[in-house]
């Protein structure tokens, strides 16, 4: 489930933050919209933040790691504005997910993957999969 897509089709969002260039979004509006969803199991989420999302919903997260210079190049491509660029740079060198995740969740379920080349994505691809596997082998014993 990729939340920004929600965000937008269902306009779970509350005004726009004209420095970001992006709908702000309205969290308890998005928690109370996949509450149903989340607790039926079996859902992916994908966001760039995630203190506030219950910590019952998830088994594992994922934080998804860039080197400055390739995120730099990404974010740059995209159009982000000096601000923005600037602003998640910072945050990846400062780790504010990774550490938000921790603060959020039992530290043993939060695990940080690169995500700098392709085939790190592939590579990130079969480490989930291979979770999920054995979580259901786990679970449905």
């Amino acid at each position: 489930m990729l939340l920004p897509n929600i965000l937008l089709t269902e306009q779970l969002y509350d005004g726009y933050d004209e420095e970001y260039d992006c709908p702000v979004l309205d969290e308890d509006r998005v928690v109370d919209e996949l509450d149903n969803q989340m607790r039926e199991g079996g859902v992916i989420v994908d966001y760039h933040g995630c203190d506030f999302f219950p910590e019952r919903w998830f088994h594992i997260v994922f934080v998804l790691r860039t080197d400055t210079n390739v995120l730099y190049e990404r974010l740059e491509t995209r159009g982000y504005n000096e601000k923005k660029l600037t602003d998640n740079i910072q945050c990846e060198i400062f780790q504010v997910l990774y550490e938000e995740a921790t603060a959020s969740y039992k530290e043993e379920i939060v695990h940080q993957l690169p995500s700098n080349k392709p085939e790190e994505l592939e590579n990130n691809v079969d480490q989930i999969l291979k979770w999920i596997e054995q979580w259901i082998k786990d679970h449905n014993s």
